[in-house]
């Protein structure tokens, strides 16, 4: 881990908002990690393709959750992915 996270800087998703609000992100090398606290069951948009919705939380602020929403191949591969899974 410490390999993959050199040259990196640590975001917590509860800190993500607060951030995006004050910092220039894209010019960073960030990485953050999130909890699948909750999934939406999938859905179909108007044009009939499926899609999935998961809320994330990084456990030190229960309330501050990201919904992350899985379109195209992205969706294909991971829907099944169990709530709990980091």
């Amino acid at each position: 881990m410490d390999r993959k996270m050199a040259n990196r800087k640590l975001i917590r998703l509860s800190q993500l908002k607060n951030k995006l609000a004050t910092e220039n992100l894209e010019e960073i090398d960030w990485v953050t990690f999130g909890v699948i606290v909750k999934k939406v069951t999938p859905q179909s948009t108007n044009n009939g393709r499926t899609f999935s919705i998961w809320r994330l939380n990084d456990l030190r602020d229960l309330n501050a959750c990201v919904s992350l929403f899985l379109f195209g191949e992205v969706h294909k591969e991971h829907w099944k992915t169990d709530q709990g899974t980091v």
